[in-house]
């Protein structure tokens, strides 16, 4: 049977209000740690959604922090994600969990991070990584494979092993500030159950069922 006439049951495990607390970093992280332990395949791997000229675009990315002030990866600052949230800072973060039949949504605003904290993230990386985000102009074309395997070995005998490597300025960390989190779980018959918190500052006046706590309004959505 093809995928496309498979109907997979998603099961019955609920999500509620109180499940979900009320603070929707906390159960970021709850959710997290759940996919760790669960094994699944990139836990931190995230779906970065940019506009750029008014088009959309969309590439796996990978979560390196978070905390109550957003969530950090990084980047070419001059490629294409680059390049359009610098021009326009709206994003918005997808983390599908399908084995957990769950799956996360962050929409806010990406912007630079500080320097220092660009220069611990870059220290952080194995040595070919950092090595690598030098050589690459990532998002540009190359005429081959080659010219991107000798700028490496070029890099390679610049810096040897134990050698203190440079950030480049090209490189660095967005951090993104939540506007809202929306927190889906996968039911049966397709009744899923989602959880949307947003921030108070941009909550929708009379939005139903819908209750404010530090800072966020939470509110159930229809699936």
């Amino acid at each position: 049977m093809s995928s496309l006439d498979r109907h997979t049951d998603y099961g019955s495990n609920p999500l509620t209000e109180a499940d979900i607390g009320r603070d929707p970093i906390a159960a970021f992280g709850d959710w997290l740690r759940a996919a760790e332990e669960a094994e699944v395949y990139e836990p931190n791997a995230m779906v970065v959604s940019t506009v750029e000229d008014a088009r959309p675009s969309s590439r796996t990315v990978l979560l390196k922090g978070f905390d109550a002030n957003g969530f950090d990866f990084v980047t070419n600052y001059r490629s294409s994600k680059g390049r359009a949230l610098l021009a326009n800072p709206a994003v918005s973060l997808l983390f599908p969990w399908y084995s957990l039949r769950r799956q996360v949504i962050v929409s806010g605003d990406a912007h630079p991070a500080e320097p220092g904290v660009s220069d611990a993230y870059f220290d952080a990386r194995p040595r070919e990584s950092r090595l690598a985000s030098i050589a690459s102009d990532q998002s540009e074309p190359i005429a081959s494979r080659d010219l991107l395997e000798q700028r490496m070995r070029d890099l390679l005998e610049r810096y040897p092993e134990g050698s203190q490597i440079p950030r480049p300025e090209k490189w660095g960390a967005f951090r993104v500030t939540p506007r809202s989190i929306e927190f889906w779980q996968g039911r049966s018959a397709r009744f899923h159950d989602r959880l949307r918190f947003t921030a108070t500052s941009g909550a929708t006046s009379g939005a139903t069922s819908a209750a404010a706590a530090d800072g966020w309004t939470l509110e159930r959505l229809q699936p």
